[in-house]
C-alpha cells in the first residue's frame, strides 16, 4: 500500500483513542539502538496518558496493541522518522526519508496526520523490476531504499521454477515464449499495483525492456530503464543508487512542466496566489494543480473552518503550525496535484500558488 492510499484510510479513520506516535530515527547500527529506547519511553508516556484519561477495561485491547510496539519494531529497516498508527482498527508502522519537526505522542479521536502528507509530497514511491534471468524479483522502494519484496503467488519468479536460462536463449522460437512470459510478468504486476498507483522502473537490458514494453497492457506504467550485466545480478544497494538517480532525474522533470502548466494558467485566469483563496478553493475541491516552495511553512490560528489568521509563532497554543500541509492534503483527496519543489521559477509567482478547475 502506498503511502497516500495509508494516508487516505488514516484520515478516515475516526475512533476513540486514536493513538500517534512519531520520532525521528536511525539507518544504521549502532545509532538504531537508540531508536528502541526511544520508542519504549515513548510507549510509556502514551500508556500513561491513556491510563489517566480511559478506564483501563475499555482500552485493554489498546494497551495490549501498545505494549506490543517494542517487539514489532524492526530496526533495521528504519529510514529517518517512524509514525506509528494504533487503534482498536488500526496497527500501522510507517516509515520516511524525512526527519519531523515534532517527536511525540498525541492521543484524540483521529490520527495526527501531518508529518506524513510532506513526506508523501517529498518522497517518491515506486516498483522497481528487477529483470534477469537468474530471476524476477519485484520490489517496492521509496526513494533511495527499498521498503519491501513483493511475495505473493506471482513474485519472485525463480530460476529454477521457470527454467529463466533456457528461456532467455537467444533463438526465434524462444522470442514469442519470452513474448508470453513477460506478458505473465506484466500482469502480475498489475496485480499488485491494481490502482496503477505507483510508476515502475525497470532494471533491465534495453533489449528486455523493449520486449516488456511491446506486450504490455499498460506501457506507461513503467517509466524507463536502466541496465544491468544480464549475466551477473546486481546487487540492491547498487542498482538502488542508480533507481533513485533515474527518479529524482524524473521528478525534477515533473516538477518543471508542473511549474510551465502553472505559468500557462496564469494569462487564462486560473491562477490563485492568496493563501485564504487558495485554502477556500482547495476545501471547495477547485484545487487542480498546488505548487509550493519546499522552504515555504505557513503558522496559522483557525476563525472558522474557511478562514484563519497568520501567525508567526507555530509553537502558539491552538494554532496550525503549517497550512500548507492542510491545503496539499484538501487538493490530494480531492483528485488533485500536489508538489513541493526547490525549483526558483515558482517565486516568479509566489511561495505558493494554486491552479484551479474553474
Amino acid at each position: 500500500m502506498s503511502i497516500k492510499d495509508q494516508l487516505t484510510k488514516l484520515a478516515n479513520e475516526k475512533n476513540n483513542p486514536s493513538i500517534t506516535i512519531a520520532f525521528n530515527t536511525h539507518r544504521t547500527s549502532p545509532n538504531n539502538q537508540q531508536d528502541a529506547i526511544q520508542l519504549k519511553n515513548l510507549v510509556k508516556q502514551a500508556e500513561e496518558r491513556l491510563l489517566s484519561e480511559y478506564d483501563k477495561r475499555e482500552i485493554a485491547e489498546i494497551l495490549e496493541k501498545l505494549n506490543q510496539l517494542p517487539d514489532e519494531l524492526e530496526i533495521n529497516k528504519n529510514l529517518e522518522s517512524i509514525h506509528i498508527y494504533l487503534s482498536k482498527d488500526t496497527f500501522e508502522f510507517i516509515r520516511t526519508t524525512w526527519p519531523v519537526s515534532n517527536e511525540g505522542v498525541w492521543i484524540d479521536d483521529t490520527f495526527a496526520i501531518r508529518p506524513l502528507i510532506k513526506a508523501m509530497n517529498r518522497n517518491k514511491e515506486y516498483f522497481v523490476l528487477y529483470l534477469t534471468q537468474k530471476g524476477v524479483h519485484l520490489y517496492q522502494a521509496l526513494n533511495d531504499s527499498i521498503v519491501r519484496e513483493i511475495e505473493n503467488e506471482d513474485f519472485p519468479y525463480t530460476e529454477s521454477a521457470y527454467n529463466l536460462t533456457h528461456l532467455f536463449t537467444d533463438t526465434d522460437n524462444q522470442s514469442n515464449k519470452l513474448k508470453e512470459f513477460y506478458n505473465q510478468v506484466d500482469k502480475a504486476i498489475q496485480r499488485a499495483n491494481p490502482e496503477n498507483t505507483l510508476p515502475c522502473l525497470v532494471v533491465a537490458t534495453e533489449e528486455n525492456y523493449s520486449l516488456l514494453q511491446q506486450v504490455a497492457d499498460i506501457p506507461s506504467m513503467y517509466v524507463g530503464s536502466i541496465s544491468t550485466d544480464f549475466n551477473s545480478p546486481t546487487q540492491k544497494n547498487e542498482f538502488m543508487k542508480s533507481a533513485w538517480e533515474f527518479m529524482k532525474n524524473s521528478q525534477h522533470e515533473d516538477r518543471a512542466k508542473a511549474i510551465e502548466e502553472m505559468q500557462e494558467a496564469v494569462g487564462k485566469g486560473q491562477v490563485l496566489t492568496d493563501i485564504q483563496e487558495i485554502y477556500q478553493a482547495a476545501i471547495d475541491g477547485r484545487g487542480e494543480l498546488l505548487i509550493v516552495h519546499q522552504d515555504f511553512q505557513q503558522p496559522v490560528r483557525m476563525v472558522d473552518d474557511r478562514t484563519f489568521e497568520l501567525v508567526s509563532d507555530a509553537t502558539e497554543q491552538g494554532v496550525v503550525d503549517d497550512i500548507t500541509s492542510n491545503i496539499a492534503w484538501e487538493v490530494l483527496s480531492k483528485k488533485g496535484r500536489a508538489i513541493f519543489t526547490n525549483q526558483e521559477e515558482i517565486k516568479d509567482l509566489g511561495n505558493i500558488v494554486l491552479k484551479t478547475r474553474y
